[in-house]
């Protein structure tokens, strides 16, 4: 009996407490509802919401609509501070936003208990860290409304028991139920533009109304007079204008190009007083920027742009005038090449002439601003890696030479007469002085093209001609997949081995141009998950990687590779990539960085992989430490492959058959390639593919060389290159020259082109 009682007594007290949260919930669910903003709820009610629960905090985070991340916010004084979280499972918080589940946690240090709930799953610490403050439990659920994600809500620590308890989660669902339902309604009150403006407390009510009389007065827009009399910054502009309108906010920038040819048909001057403008057209969705996406004049865009699909973005007016009366970088429709030339095709040779010409097509000349651009298009569309400008006196012209899979070949003749437009306009582009043509100069262009950001590093050189611009072409691209690289298969395996090393040192080494970056890339995309830190020193940064925080240094202003290897070390890193080991106090750096628990990714301008070792112990670093640091080094180059579509099919004379053989080398049994009747081998035709030259790409070939014990033994011994190069074949290198003729045999590519790149 006496326990029935107990039972029944301890039913009663559980039906108070729930009745205690009901009627407290309802209290805190009317001040909720009543709040004016979403402010007053987190700082104003923040206290009556933690009252419902027997914990020590409460932090609750709004998704930005805008950067798709949490945000919670939090007052020092009077100033308004934020929280950023990314939604991922790199937090517990952004763990629940992204999958949409709560989470009860017991002891949020317990690996296993994370790894319970999911493998990826992380603590983040760093506001403990920050404040001092210990985190042992949490309980988080997601704000929803209509199964959309609006926040989450966070309870820290509870006050009575180990962890959070059932009553608990039902208790916190119901909170988070509450306050989807409040932050639903907060988002219908937006009523007008600023709202965004003045619920996170950057400007008040007063100030707007004051602000709209005074642009009324001024005839101004609104946005201006915030910006100008009220110091309102225009990012915060634009994340209001984004909010109302649900769009992206564009911002003008001179590195946004409009293509020209969606302007066709339309009066500009009707765009500037009607403030729209067409950025793009592709795959049938036309892209309208606007100052008012939901003005009827969005119809009129309808009318006059035919798409199947209509994406618009918003813009301030000021920013779109800019967009229209911007011509100086028109990537979008130069016009084809040779109606360009047949504007200039003019033969005049002595100097008065030569004047003349340069006079009326200069630097600002719409042909020659055609001209170039179109050079540019041309070279990006083939391809090329580089553009080569090249006057010649003895021709009498100006050659324009693409290099496109290594090789340079010639792409456009114009008259020499046109060289020094060509140039300046070209120097324009990049910021430098066109009027210094005795010195080089190096610069930058930066641009969109095909909604693609494209860079070109720009270097002029005075010749006995006239000036030479060379233009390399950084387009952004992805780091490739690391089967994607040609490696051999035991070249594959064992580089899978070790970067998957915690510590130790890698090297990619080879001439400029020789793939080492993507390579590094490729290698860093492997072992790039969230529980590893990743630091990268690049010179430009050429690949992004999410996940990787990618420097690009400065030598200009001294911040150059070994300082952000010093800054790299105290900025808790995993992983450190540094674009190349320049210096003895790079490499230095990057050895004992590599023996106190770093992997440390580098390269390096050396023939070989043995070359390598010798070549930094002559830089003065000591070969005890190398030995110790050294996972492995790879040697690599670039061979033109051949093209798909037309390469053909062959038998070779066994004297072909048994040259290979013999330059490949006593291990040539071991690729199992007999010379007999069904041996082939391929040779280049030529297609229209590949510009009739019978190549079209190119591939990389390798020689891994494994920090073995042998070789850490040859190395502490400052053995020489050969003895380095016999250890490692015995340790199963395979050459780069065996490697390019293993290429050979599996029609990758041809012999020729293994010589033009390897030394036997």
């Amino acid at each position: 009996m006496a326990a029935e009682k107990t039972g029944e007594t301890y039913k009663i007290q559980i039906l108070e407490k729930q009745l205690q949260f009901t009627e407290k919930l309802k209290f805190v669910t009317n001040r909720i509802h009543a709040a004016n903003n979403v402010n007053e709820i987190l700082f104003q009610l923040k206290n009556d919401i933690l009252g419902l629960f027997d914990a020590e905090g409460v932090t609750i985070y709004l998704i930005d609509p805008v950067k798709r991340q949490l945000v919670s916010k939090y007052l020092v004084g009077s100033a308004i501070k934020e929280i950023l979280l990314p939604i991922s499972h790199a937090s517990i918080a952004g763990y629940t936003a992204h999958d949409l589940k709560m989470v009860n946690i017991g002891d949020v240090h317990d690996t296993k208990e994370l790894f319970a709930i999911d493998p990826n799953l992380k603590f983040d610490s760093s506001w403990d860290q920050k404040t001092g403050y210990s985190t042992k439990q949490i309980l988080t659920a997601p704000i929803l409304f209509e199964n959309k994600i609006l926040g989450v809500i966070q309870l820290i620590n509870k006050k009575s028991q180990p962890r959070f308890t059932k009553v608990d989660e039902k208790s916190v669902e119901e909170m988070a139920r509450v306050l989807g339902i409040a932050f639903r309604n907060q988002s219908k009150m937006l009523h007008t533009r600023f709202d965004y403006l003045i619920s996170h407390n950057i400007i008040t009510d007063e100030e707007l109304k004051a602000a709209t009389a005074l642009a009324r007065e001024q005839k101004k827009d609104i946005e201006t007079v915030l910006m100008e009399n009220y110091k309102v910054k225009k990012s915060d502009i634009g994340m209001s204008l984004g909010m109302y309108y649900k769009c992206k906010f564009i911002e003008y920038s001179p590195s946004v190009f409009i293509q020209r040819e969606l302007l066709k048909g339309l009066n500009v001057a009707y765009l500037k007083k009607s403030y729209w403008v067409p950025l793009s057209l592709s795959d049938r969705k036309a892209v309208i920027l606007i100052d008012n996406p939901r003005d009827a004049k969005a119809l009129d865009v309808k009318n006059l742009i035919k798409a199947n699909e209509y994406e618009f973005q918003v813009a301030l007016r000021d920013d779109i005038i800019k967009f229209l009366e911007a011509p100086e970088f028109d990537f979008g429709a130069a016009g084809s090449m040779s109606d360009i030339l047949a504007e200039i095709d003019v033969k005049k040779e002595d100097e008065d002439e030569i004047v003349a010409i340069e006079s009326e097509y200069d630097e600002q000349s719409n042909t020659i601003v055609r001209l170039v651009n179109q050079i540019i298009i041309d070279a990006y569309e083939k391809g090329a890696s580089d553009i080569h400008i090249e006057p010649s006196k003895i021709a009498k012209k100006t050659f324009v030479r693409y290099r496109v899979d290594g090789v340079c070949m010639r792409h456009l003749e114009i008259p020499l007469t046109y060289s020094s437009p060509v140039v300046s306009r070209i120097k324009i582009m990049a910021s430098l002085d066109i009027a210094e043509r005795r010195l080089p100069q190096d610069g930058k262009i930066k641009f969109i093209y095909k909604n693609k950001p494209v860079e070109l590093r720009v270097a002029t050189l005075p010749t006995v001609a006239g000036e030479d611009v060379v233009l390399r072409i950084l387009a952004s691209a992805e780091a490739m997949p690391l089967e994607a690289l040609y490696l051999s298969e035991s070249d594959y395996t064992n580089l899978k081995e070790i970067i998957s090393r915690p510590y130790g040192i890698i090297l990619a080494v080879g001439p400029t141009g020789s793939g080492k970056t993507t390579t590094l890339h490729a290698a860093l995309a492997y072992i790039n998950t969230p529980e590893k830190k990743i630091w990268t020193a690049e010179d430009p940064v050429e690949i992004t990687q999410e996940g990787l925080r990618q420097v690009e240094v400065k030598p200009k202003i001294e911040f150059d590779f070994a300082r952000a290897m010093r800054s790299f070390l105290r900025a808790n890193p995993d992983v450190i990539m540094v674009g190349e080991m320049r210096d003895r106090e790079t490499a230095h750096i990057g050895i004992e960085a590599s023996l106190t628990g770093h992997l440390v990714l580098s390269t390096l301008h050396t023939n070989s992989a043995p070359e390598t070792i010798t070549r930094l112990i002559d830089m003065g670093i000591d070969p005890l430490n190398f030995a110790d640091s050294i996972l492995g080094i790879l040697a690599q180059r670039l061979v033109r492959t051949l093209c798909k579509k037309c390469k053909e099919l062959y038998h070779p004379e066994r004297e072909e058959f048994e040259s290979l053989s013999k330059s490949y080398g006593e291990q040539f049994p071991q690729l199992g390639i007999a010379y007999d009747d069904k041996l082939a081998l391929y040779k280049p035709k030529g297609c229209d593919e590949c510009n009739h030259s019978g190549y079209k790409g190119r591939a990389g070939v390798y020689e891994l060389l494994i920090g073995t014990k042998d070789i850490k033994r040859v190395i502490a011994k400052r053995g020489t290159v050969e003895e380095i190069r016999q250890q490692a074949i015995k340790d199963g290198m395979r050459t780069l020259y065996q490697d390019g003729i293993s290429k050979v045999f599996s029609g990758l590519t041809t012999y020729k082109q293994v010589r033009s790149v390897c030394i036997q």
